[in-house]
């Protein structure tokens, strides 16, 4: 039996950072160091008093999810259109889709993990063109 990898991450320890997109905050779980790197796992909301601005853009993954659990978030993704997404919804964003960000709830919390953990994001022209 090992324990190597083993983390706990709990809400009374919870310290939120900004990150990829400066309207949101992360809370990182451990997972990246637990896994040496091949995924990572956060919850992402609302940061207070910034204003929301998002670019077409792509991830360069080979897995990711979102699932919502505060609050309401709207895409729009290549070949999909608007996607409004709820508490309880979750998302699978296939490796490359185009994607943007139409807005969110205030109150908006976001499990998101990601394969793997140092992936790359790249703007693009248009979800849609």
């Amino acid at each position: 039996m090992t324990t190597k990898g083993f983390v706990a991450s709990h809400a009374k320890d919870a310290k939120f950072e900004r990150g990829l997109r400066s309207f949101f905050e992360y809370r990182d779980l451990g997972i990246r160091e637990a896994t040496e790197g091949r995924v990572v796992a956060h919850v992402i909301r609302a940061a207070g008093g910034k204003e929301f601005s998002s670019q077409p853009h792509l991830h360069r993954t080979e897995f990711q999810l979102v699932y919502v659990l505060k609050g309401w978030i709207e895409f729009e993704y290549e070949g999909q259109g608007v996607v409004r997404l709820e508490a309880g919804s979750c998302v699978h964003q296939p490796p490359g889709i185009r994607h943007q960000e139409l807005g969110h709830s205030e109150d908006v919390e976001l499990l998101e993990v990601v394969l793997p953990a140092n992936f790359e994001t790249e703007e693009v022209p248009s979800v849609n063109p």
